[in-house]
């Protein structure tokens, strides 16, 4: 009776037990031989019959396992995120210093900087090699808790509505690619961005006041309370959804693209890295504008601004519209590489962590 709960592997073909049955292999999570073939009456050809559905919540889980993309559980999502994100911040973050600089230093005013050498030869004049990292620890502290709130809520979101094979259509991502930016704007994002934003300010001014991110912290909070942490959330909103929307929908067409009529065809790390370059430029030139107006409604004179709109107005008005594209070459290099990294080492946690932790 032992034979009645052997796994049949998929191949083509009969084949023959050892009481000399021919029956046709089929695949173990659809069919278990019948009693026919192995019963009293011995040399009939055995019959199949469905298993019923033992678990009909997880039917899209059990096929992506099988025949797509195996689904990734919210809770591996966040973890992988998380760690990505801590990664990748370490290595990009002078790109982002030099963009953030460049976006605050207003047309305006004289400019300091002529353009982005100018801005690092200046910054490391001044500071010294470390000046490219001031304002590191409020990102680093943000990005890990960031980048696994975005993936996570992007899974929790995109698992409902992937089909059979665990493929994704393109309207989903964008949709759930939203729903991601806007939770990490909100929870994350915005606080985080501000104290970013009047760290590196602070930094330009002639008496810095900003010792450290706590002393920061503790300092925009006696001044202006926790509302201050969370100045310009109507354009982080915008910012994050948008970047969020544009990325995961550029990433999955391209990943369908990729893999056409076989959801299982496994990504070069290579490939993933060049697909989350081109969804980041994508997001750049996008969003751009709403970054400077996120920006300058952020910083050390956003008290200059009665709102978001009147912050764009203003722009517009005393610089002109190429303004909104300030900062757009160094964002282009931040993001296109922050992407790809954080894509790329995601996908990687993500199966070291299928071999460690198993959730199916």
């Amino acid at each position: 009776m032992s034979s009645l709960y052997k796994p049949f592997s998929v191949s083509e073909g009969p084949c023959k037990d050892a009481r000399g049955c021919t029956t046709q292999r089929q695949h173990p999570l659809t069919r278990f031989p019948s009693a026919g073939c192995f019963g009293s009456g011995g040399g009939s050809t055995g019959s199949f019959t469905p298993i019923p559905n033992l678990y009909p919540g997880h039917r899209n889980l059990a096929a992506a396992a099988i025949g797509g993309r195996k689904i990734t559980h919210p809770w591996k999502a966040i973890l992988a995120g998380g760690i990505a994100g801590g990664i990748e911040i370490c290595i990009t973050f002078p790109t982002e210093y030099v963009k953030t600089q460049l976006q605050l230093d207003e047309r305006a005013n004289p400019p300091r900087y002529r353009g982005i050498g100018d801005c690092v030869k200046l910054t490391v004049q001044d500071h010294g090699f470390r000046g490219l990292y001031r304002g590191l620890s409020s990102l680093l502290y943000g990005s890990i808790p960031k980048s696994a709130v975005r993936f996570g809520t992007f899974e929790l979101l995109s698992n409902p509505m992937r089909d059979a094979t665990g493929r994704l259509d393109n309207k989903g991502s964008l949709l759930c690619g939203l729903g991601a930016g806007i939770a990490e704007a909100v929870l994350v994002v915005c606080p985080m961005e501000t104290v970013k934003v009047k760290f590196i300010h602070d930094q330009c001014s002639l008496r810095p006041r900003y010792r450290g991110f706590f002393h920061g912290v503790r300092e925009i909070i006696r001044d202006q309370g926790l509302r201050g942490t969370y100045q310009g959330l109507t354009a982080t909103l915008l910012k994050q959804g948008s970047n969020q929307a544009i990325r995961f929908y550029v990433m999955n067409l391209l990943r369908n693209w990729y893999k056409g009529d076989d959801p299982s065809r496994d990504m070069h790390p290579l490939v993933t890295a060049m697909f989350g370059a081109t969804a980041g430029a994508a997001s750049v030139f996008g969003n751009t504008p709403l970054d400077v107006v996120k920006t300058r409604m952020q910083g050390l004179e956003a008290h200059r601004y009665k709102s978001t709109m009147d912050c764009a107005f203003q722009i517009l008005k005393n610089e002109g519209p190429q303004a909104f594209y300030k900062g757009t070459v160094p964002r282009l290099g931040r993001v296109c590489l922050d992407v790809a990294i954080v894509f790329v080492l995601y996908e990687e946690v993500v199966k070291l962590l299928n071999n460690v932790w198993r959730t199916d």
